[in-house]
């Protein structure tokens, strides 16, 4: 029985849908981990593991962050390495933007103080806090672009599975260190914003955290899959390689 052609028409359409979500998922992600940043969430695990212990202890950024990791790997297979980077340096600025509305959101008047000072703990980011996840959003997300396709390049856009590990492994880790590092250690000690961590809570808290951002990255594989295949219906077989050439 033949299967039905997809005429260009729709798939051009499906890939200016795909365009649009993939970027607002992308924006959605980053902004939401922006504002959860200075929470830190503790996450039983069935068994201690050795330095972590018997806890993942990591910033509420890390779970939503994490998918910006996957929007931006869908975008880069589906549109291209300027168009990746094009997103994760514009989204950089609007970072700016965001921080911008949400400090004069803080200083103006409030009808009712109390809620005012409620609402300040829970949104005010900390400097050290900022100074990190900036400096690693940078420099993480304009790596994994990078990466992924350096490897798409060099296996003749084979193995999509091994781009998206890859790229979302090492960057992951960049990010977790540099933010990890600066938040807690660089920024306190060297320029007196917040306070430092033993050097052994940090170690703890970069392994515990990659360790989790790693089983993310092996569980979102599929999803990637999925979304560049249900966006390109007629691109070739994943193995043989799709999406644009760059």
């Amino acid at each position: 029985m033949r299967s039905e052609q997809v005429a260009p028409g729709r798939s051009s359409d499906r890939l200016a849908i795909g365009q649009i979500s993939l970027i607002g998922l992308f924006v959605t992600a980053l902004v939401t981990a922006q504002l959860t940043a200075a929470k830190l969430l503790a996450l039983s695990l069935p068994a201690e593991l050795p330095t972590v212990g018997a806890e993942i202890v990591l910033p509420g950024a890390a779970l939503a962050y994490a998918l910006t990791f996957f929007a931006s790997d869908c975008y880069a297979e589906l549109y291209g390495r300027r168009a990746a980077q094009v997103m994760v340096n514009v989204a950089f600025g609007l970072n700016f933007v965001v921080l911008a509305l949400v400090w004069s959101t803080l200083q103006a008047p409030a009808v009712d103080p109390e809620f005012a000072a409620t609402f300040e703990a829970a949104l005010a980011p900390s400097a050290n806090i900022v100074l990190g996840s900036l400096l690693a959003y940078l420099v993480s997300q304009n790596w994994d672009v990078y990466v992924f396709h350096w490897i798409r390049d060099y296996t003749a856009g084979k193995y999509l599975w091994v781009r998206n590990l890859a790229s979302t492994a090492t960057s992951q880790w960049i990010d977790t260190v540099i933010f990890v590092s600066v938040g807690f250690v660089v920024a306190p000690s060297l320029l007196g914003i917040g306070e430092a961590m033993p050097t052994e809570v940090v170690f703890s808290l970069i392994v515990g955290q990659y360790l989790l951002k790693v089983l993310i990255a092996v569980v979102d594989t599929p999803f990637v899959y999925l979304i560049v295949r249900f966006l390109r219906p007629d691109a070739p077989d994943p193995q043989s390689g799709y999406g644009v050439e760059t």
